[in-house]
């Protein structure tokens, strides 16, 4: 991004941001585009996201379950994690078809209107949540959350959650979550496909497939 635009973001003032740019480059946790003037992430900002990757464990343990489901249902798979913002994504692993959906490691999901948001909501504690949901319901009407409501209580009931096209039209999604030790909640699995091959039921099957890599 553009330090102007960085510095509007930030709230500071430009002078001041350059400042701190310019201690990031020479630290390696910043680069400056020489064609651009533009700003983005360095190599020691790299290497310090995957220290932090490396330190989950969930990750470590579903990396591999996510290849096998990618490989066996040919659609994207991704796990997402609590971050300070919401769901994030940790991991992907896209399907090897000639379309593929893209998530990107990093993306933050809605909490309210995505599979996955709503299997984090079903299962988080209101007060990790809290903040979260009522920025979110602000958008809603009556009806819309009294059908978010449903589908909670569906997710609780049945482990996975199906849905067509809530985050974006033509595609369909499941989630599943993934609990610790105490049936703490420590992520979320989710597979995605387009609408027109991710029928009815071919996304039944990918969710009981998906509840038994979430379990493992």
């Amino acid at each position: 991004t553009s330090l102007s635009r960085l510095a509007e973001y930030v709230g500071m003032p430009a002078s001041k941001v350059h400042r701190y740019l310019q201690a990031l480059v020479d630290s390696g946790f910043a680069e400056q585009d020489p064609v651009t003037n533009h700003y983005r992430l360095g190599r020691s900002a790299l290497q310090v996201g995957l220290a932090a990757l490396s330190q989950l464990d969930v990750l470590k343990n579903s990396a591999p379950e996510l290849i096998a489901l990618r490989d066996e249902l040919n659609e994207t798979c991704f796990l997402a994690v609590w971050g300070n913002k919401g769901p994030t994504v940790v991991y992907v692993e896209q399907s090897l078809g000639a379309v593929t959906l893209v998530t990107q490691i990093g993306s933050v999901l809605p909490l309210l209107s995505s599979s996955t948001g709503l299997v984090f909501d079903t299962f988080l504690s209101n007060a990790e949540t809290a903040g979260l949901r009522e920025a979110e319901s602000v958008n809603l009407n009556a009806k819309q959350l009294k059908e978010i409501d449903r589908h909670i209580k569906e997710i609780r009931s049945t482990g996975v959650h199906q849905i067509h096209g809530l985050l974006m039209a033509g595609v369909n999604a499941v989630s599943s979550p993934v609990f610790a030790m105490g049936n703490k909640l420590v992520g979320v699995v989710t597979v995605v496909g387009s609408a027109s091959v991710f029928t009815d039921q071919r996304q039944a099957q990918a969710a009981q497939k998906l509840l038994q890599t979430a379990q493992a």
